[in-house]
């Protein structure tokens, strides 16, 4: 079989992760291979913030947290020590679109490297709030920027979970 169509079917959202932090040459495959997703008329109007600060870490988390409305001390991240947050620029209409693309790639590559991975929602939530707004700006990040989602990586603690079983009828030909 493909090795990408394997890929493909063979990764799964992984929802316990070990605190070791994975090496920068693995992040850095993985946040490359969300480069090469593809966007609308090319313009590549998505950026990945890649953090491995674990105070910040620690924080987006807590923040996703209240946004979700779990109790205090629930980590929406699963024990990843790797978020990649996904923003679209606010100003291009395919921006979604393609940040959902770029959140694939990465979750794919991560699988490919032997990492696990999640997409966790409510990024759009945190980077309305002026915290990370702040954030991007002492960054240097100019325009505006919509939260898409965090790729939460890392090493799998545990076994991966199996696929379930694939619905019918979703599949339509015309010919």
């Amino acid at each position: 079989m493909n090795e990408v169509i394997k890929a493909m079917k063979e990764r799964r959202s992984i929802r316990k992760f070990q605190a070791e932090m994975p090496p920068k040459e693995l992040i850095d495959q993985i946040l490359e291979a969300g480069l090469y997703a593809a966007s609308g008329k090319g313009q590549q109007a998505v950026i990945t913030l890649a953090v491995t600060n674990r105070e910040l870490r620690d924080k987006i988390a807590a923040d996703n947290c209240k946004i979700g409305g779990w109790q205090e001390g629930f980590d929406p991240f699963y024990g990843a020590p790797v978020i990649l947050v996904v923003l679209g620029n606010k100003n291009w209409p395919t921006s979604i679109y393609d940040g959902s693309l770029v959140m694939g790639n990465l979750m794919l590559a991560a699988h490919s490297l032997g990492l696990g991975s999640i997409w966790i929602h409510r990024a759009k939530e945190e980077f309305q709030m002026d915290t990370y707004q702040k954030l991007l700006a002492d960054l240097g990040v100019p325009g505006e920027w919509e939260g898409i989602g965090h790729c939460a990586i890392g090493y799998v603690d545990g076994e991966v979970p199996q696929a379930a079983k694939r619905k019918e009828d979703r599949v339509f030909y015309v010919e």
